[in-house]
């Protein structure tokens, strides 16, 4: 039974992996911060299968006593700060978890394999964000990384120290360059989830307007149950490498909007929408697609869900979970 170790597990991602390896016969074990984390009865209930271990990406002495714990073949880093509006506030911290965090763990990851680094084949939860200010439509393994965020900064320091340690140590090291994706699991504070959960809300009477940022910021949207088989895909490959994920095609955000007011019947949404330069980042990122070629290629990855169909998941899911939380 092959055995995985998961930081990061109470995110959305987190969970779709858990499910996916469950499914699969491992023996998963994910790593949870603080003793009374206020998603603990979430990954429980979620996936119930699964053994967890406490631990913080910035403490490594934590790292080395969840490794010798689950004894992983296979480790998945998808812990971080991972809201990029907050960055900008918190920039120390997420410098520490996000990028820093990911050191740790891959020096942990080495110290645990001893004499045989590629023991352990490592996963690192890269992001689209690591483009910024895009120097090539649309961007790809090769594109110049330009993050335009503290979050992005981050994320680039963790995407070349990974590159770092399998090109120095030989480590089975791979970075999924993730492009957005987006779920039901999907945290309320991002843009997605903040709109399914309006536009339900707005549909069952129980609120008037959302108030957003800049309506005409562009992005790769996929199904992040989808992406999670990339991840896996990646450590099951002879050589560790970096792959794009995403779906190749971009909407605005005004596009999710027109499709998540659709599901619910409303073809003008324009008086339930506000702006506010509040939600404007200080630095914009304004057009993200990516180039899957080499994952469709290598790893034979293929999103299965597209943009309608994941708004429309969203806002069903928002729906049913308004409902029962107000009786309608």
């Amino acid at each position: 039974m092959p055995r995985a170790l998961i930081t990061g597990i109470t995110g959305q991602d987190g969970l779709y992996l858990s499910e996916l390896l469950l499914s699969k016969g491992y023996e998963v074990y994910g790593l949870i911060r603080g003793q009374n984390n206020p998603k603990l009865d979430l990954v429980r209930r979620t996936v119930p299968g699964v053994k967890l271990l406490t631990g913080d990406l910035t403490d490594m002495s934590s790292l080395i006593r969840a490794l010798n714990a689950s004894q992983p073949d296979e480790v998945y880093n998808l812990g971080a700060i991972s809201f990029v509006a907050y960055s900008w506030g918190n920039a120390a911290l997420t410098s520490d978890v996000t990028g820093k965090g990911v050191l740790n763990i891959l020096e942990a990851v080495r110290l645990y394999a001893g004499d045989d680094a590629s023991k352990v084949r490592f996963y690192q939860a890269s992001s689209s964000e690591m483009f910024g200010k895009v120097q090539e439509v649309p961007q790809r393994e090769s594109t110049l990384l330009w993050p335009r965020s503290p979050y992005g900064v981050a994320k680039v320091f963790g995407h070349y120290m990974t590159i770092n340690y399998r090109e120095s140590y030989g480590m089975h090291a791979s970075s999924g360059i993730l492009f957005n994706h987006e779920s039901p699991r999907r945290g309320p504070e991002f843009v997605t989830r903040k709109v399914s959960q309006a536009v339900a809300r707005i549909s069952l009477g129980l609120q008037d307007h959302v108030t957003l940022g800049n309506l005409d910021a562009k992005r790769d949207w996929g199904f992040a149950g989808d992406y999670v088989e990339a991840m896996w895909r990646m450590l099951q490959q002879d050589q560790a490498d970096d792959y794009v994920v995403a779906t190749g095609e971009t909407h605005s955000i005004g596009e999710l909007l027109d499709a998540a007011f659709a599901h619910v019947g409303i073809t003008d949404w324009a008086p339930y929408v506000k702006q506010d330069p509040a939600f404007m980042r200080p630095a914009e990122v304004d057009l993200l697609i990516g180039d899957p070629a080499k994952a469709k290629d290598v790893l034979g990855w293929e999103p299965q869900v597209g943009f309608a169909q994941l708004v429309g998941m969203m806002v069903e899911n928002d729906l049913a979970e308004q409902r029962a939380l107000n009786g309608r």
